[in-house]
């Protein structure tokens, strides 16, 4: 099956990576990429600017009940978590999870279970085990998951976490869009 959509979570060292993720992809990657990355509280439009400039896809910060598109890429605002259902995303206020607002774990439970087996989640480096328990849920549910080898992370703990909870094999971050265009 082709995925719908892919969830990506990222924390400390994270722009490097996703910088390095999203700047392989192919104008025209299917479906829409919508990614969790830890950050501070004030808003500011600096991510999305910083990785727009190494992605041929769109790159932006979504507002609530926003429609998910194809080509594009969703940065989380700051101090939201950001969730998808069946096409549309929504922006929440609640509580910090895993100490985090966004958190990773919320956008990936919401994925799988909005999404089932048409989910690929993909957790990068980070310093805490934020992704480890939704990841294991796109899993339940069908979907696939990659994780970044942790030999390769700048921060292993959430990889590590993840591999912990999942069992995949981990998969070098040079070679995620890769694997991410083979399966779409």
């Amino acid at each position: 099956m082709t995925p719908a959509i892919v969830v990506v979570g990222a924390a400390l060292g994270g722009l490097h990576a996703l910088q390095v993720l999203l700047g392989a992809l192919p104008r025209g990657f299917g479906p829409p990429i919508v990614v969790v990355q830890h950050r501070g509280k004030h808003p500011d439009d600096a991510l999305s600017r910083l990785l727009g400039a190494h992605c041929a896809l769109a790159v932006g910060e979504p507002l609530d009940k926003d429609p998910l598109e194809s080509g594009h890429v969703y940065i989380a605002p700051a101090d939201y978590h950001l969730l998808v259902d069946r096409g549309v995303m929504s922006l929440s206020t609640e509580a910090p999870v895993n100490y985090a607002r966004p958190s990773i774990d919320v956008l990936f439970e919401s994925a799988a279970e909005s999404y089932t087996t048409g989910v690929v989640g993909v957790v990068l480096t980070g310093a805490n085990h934020d992704g480890a328990n939704g990841a294991a849920r796109i899993q339940q549910r069908g979907g696939r998951v990659l994780v970044q080898d942790p030999a390769g992370a700048e921060s292993r703990p959430m990889p590590l976490a993840a591999l912990a909870a999942t069992g995949v094999v981990p998969t070098p971050l040079e070679r995620i869009a890769e694997v991410l265009v083979s399966l779409c």
